[in-house]
């Protein structure tokens, strides 16, 4: 199996990160990109460059106005007097529909969702490059490879059409199935990050060409929050396109495989011929956020059990924060796959 890595992705180093009110170290490190490294290479990976496809798969799901905003906002927010050296929002509108404002302050509010997507000088260059990674690896997929792992970092499915969130900017993984869908293919996105992927949800909410199935704690006291409830469907054209399977905290291996077959079922019955994976691996039991107990093992089930659909995948890299174990659990998940595909 390939991996996809650019160096550019290490541009990329929030400094900070609110929670319950307190100032705290950003938990998504670059660090994360060596950990992350060891474990592809630990599973037989051979590591490659992204080609550069342009900004036209990127603006396919997001706005021009957003990408004006990412690529800009830094240079303009270093005029304000006084500004700290991230962009960090301290204002946010009452809905979309509310008025888009001139000032960097205020765009900062409209296209940012909360305080855990800062934005620093390399911000942009990194979650361009993160973008093009997902996309080079739909590419190896269309060419003819039953597997790929894109390392994108940052992550991307808390990003909505014009909204970061949650240390995602690009939404890497609907990027990749977009390219897919568009290159022919029925593509089912299937996100195992401990959070909901509400970004990529939002964004596919009201269509039927790309199945949107989510495994993740229950939102009710977890983050995003808002947003994964199983109520969840669709709406409009896309009415029973989206799945969500909220899972009580602390769940562990067997009950979580189960509900992955729930998952692996709803994507045969859409008659799916490509799956993305959003790989998120702080479903892991020591994993910083606590939300799940997947131990290192599991992944690997999680990865065979994704392997026995039959079909090509993309796995997309979503979250799975600084422990131990991080690369280990991804080499789990990479080798489960591989030695069950056929």
């Amino acid at each position: 199996m390939k991996t996809i890595f650019d160096g550019r992705q290490w541009k990329h180093q929030p400094r900070h990160f609110m929670a319950n009110g307190a100032i705290l170290p950003n938990p998504e490190q670059a660090e994360r990109i060596d950990r992350l490294l060891a474990g592809a290479k630990d599973a037989g990976c051979s590591v490659e460059a992204p080609q550069d496809a342009g900004l036209g798969p990127i603006a396919a799901l997001h706005s021009p106005e957003y990408l004006t905003f990412l690529e800009n906002i830094h240079t303009r927010w270093k005029r304000i007097e006084g500004a700290g050296e991230e962009v960090i929002p301290n204002i946010h509108p009452a809905n979309r529909s509310d008025s888009y404002p001139k000032s960097a302050v205020g765009q900062a509010g409209f296209h940012q969702a909360d305080t855990a997507c800062p934005i620093a000088e390399g911000t942009w260059e990194a979650a361009y490059w993160s973008a093009q990674t997902a996309i080079t690896g739909a590419d190896l997929i269309l060419a003819g490879e039953r597997g790929a792992y894109a390392l994108s970092r940052p992550p991307g499915h808390h990003a909505f059409g014009d909204l970061a969130g949650g240390f995602c900017f690009l939404n890497n993984s609907g990027i990749a199935a977009e390219r897919l869908r568009t290159r022919g293919l029925r593509p089912a996105i299937l996100d195992v990050d401990v959070h909901h992927g509400n970004g990529t949800q939002g964004i596919f909410y009201n269509r039927s060409d790309v199945l949107t199935v989510s495994i993740h704690a229950d939102p009710e006291r977890f983050y995003p929050f808002f947003w994964g409830q199983a109520h969840e469907r669709g709406a409009g054209d896309g009415l029973g396109y989206n799945l969500n399977l909220p899972l009580q905290r602390g769940t562990a291996d067997d009950a979580y495989l189960a509900t992955l077959d729930v998952a692996l079922k709803r994507i045969a019955a859409f008659g799916a011929d490509v799956v993305v994976v959003a790989l998120g691996l702080d479903a892991f039991v020591g994993d910083p956020f606590k939300g799940l107990a997947v131990t290192e093992a599991g992944f690997g089930r999680i990865g065979a059990a994704i392997a026995g659909l039959g079909l090509p995948c993309l796995f997309v890299q979503e979250g799975g924060y600084l422990c131990d174990e991080l690369g280990a659990n991804l080499a789990s998940a990479l080798n489960g796959f591989q030695e069950n595909s056929g």
